[in-house]
């Protein structure tokens, strides 16, 4: 993947050198729950905000899904070890700068092609854990969209997680998980969450949650279609984008946490699903592509 190693974005807020949040207890999959907890005065103004505050592979996140989550000790010295990077503007926040606007670039240009107005969201880098408009947020969660502030939520230590424990290596894959997190505030911009009807009610493989994350990616492909013009893909680049939706399917995640799944609690569709709505809106690059409200088959 070719990006600008000097890039550096208005939008982005790196919080990483904050000093850790005094007055907070507990760490890996505890700050799902608090999180849910804190959000849930969106949700009584907006049933379907909830299915948008979510991360990339859910509220408890990869690693305490799997047995990964980071004590809260290790959380606090994340968070004080990234100060001197952060500081400096190290190559995380560059790529990250770059990636986040070359995704929002492309959705100016979707939005004015199709006579919408789009408005800009903005990025925070943290290390362990830090506060947002839906609560408290922790590394543990893995990266999320919190729709009560508009903004995505970044301990880029999940970058490692994601090339270590789920063999997706390469900035492309992830490059993925920013656009990811990007389309679910282009959804918060169109107002999908008013479209959802009837799936918004429904939970499982066919339920709202899991037709918002699926546009997501498809969303994601949306703006790697797009890279192709420019010349930011590199041969095999798009394939560690496929690998990484392949590992954090629901699917894949509860056969390696469990052994079995239960489609029945899917959140964010299986391995094939999410691979499969990612190439479509790399191939088509297109809005009505990306209609998995409306879809009959997932």
């Amino acid at each position: 993947m070719r990006w600008d190693e000097d890039h550096d974005s208005n939008d982005v807020d790196d919080r990483r050198g904050d000093s850790p949040l005094s007055g907070l207890s507990g760490g890996g999959g505890g700050g799902g729950f608090w999180f849910l907890l804190q959000v849930l005065p969106w949700l009584v103004q907006s049933p379907m905000g909830l299915m948008l505050a979510v991360g990339f592979v859910g509220f408890v996140g990869i690693r305490a899904l799997v047995g990964g989550g980071a004590p809260a000790h290790e959380a606090r010295h994340q968070q004080a070890s990234h100060g001197p990077q952060s500081a400096t503007k190290d190559a995380s926040y560059h790529f990250v700068s770059f990636v986040l606007d070359d995704a929002q670039a492309t959705w100016q240009r979707v939005f004015d092609e199709n006579g919408l107005r789009y408005r800009r969201s903005r990025l925070v880098m943290y290390a362990g854990r830090t506060r947002t408009g839906c609560g408290l947020g922790e590394a543990a969660m893995g990266p999320f969209y919190c729709p009560g502030d508009e903004r995505t939520y970044l301990d880029v230590s999940f970058f490692r997680e994601l090339e270590q424990r789920f063999g997706a290596p390469g900035k492309f894959a992830q490059a993925y998980v920013i656009a990811h997190e990007i389309g679910h505030h282009v959804q918060k911009v169109l107002g999908t969450n008013e479209k959802l009807g009837r799936f918004g009610h429904k939970e499982g493989a066919e339920g709202g949650s899991v037709r918002l994350e699926l546009q997501a990616d498809c969303y994601a492909g949306m703006w790697a279609h797009g890279t192709q013009a420019r010349g930011v893909l590199e041969p095999g680049d798009f394939e560690t984008a496929i690998k990484a939706a392949q590992a954090i399917g629901d699917d894949a995640l509860q056969r390696r946490a469990q052994g079995y799944t239960v489609p029945e609690s899917f959140t964010h569709g299986t391995s094939e699903q999410r691979i499969r709505w990612l190439t479509r809106g790399y191939e088509k690059g297109t809005l009505d592509a990306c209609d998995t409200i409306h879809a009959r088959e997932l």
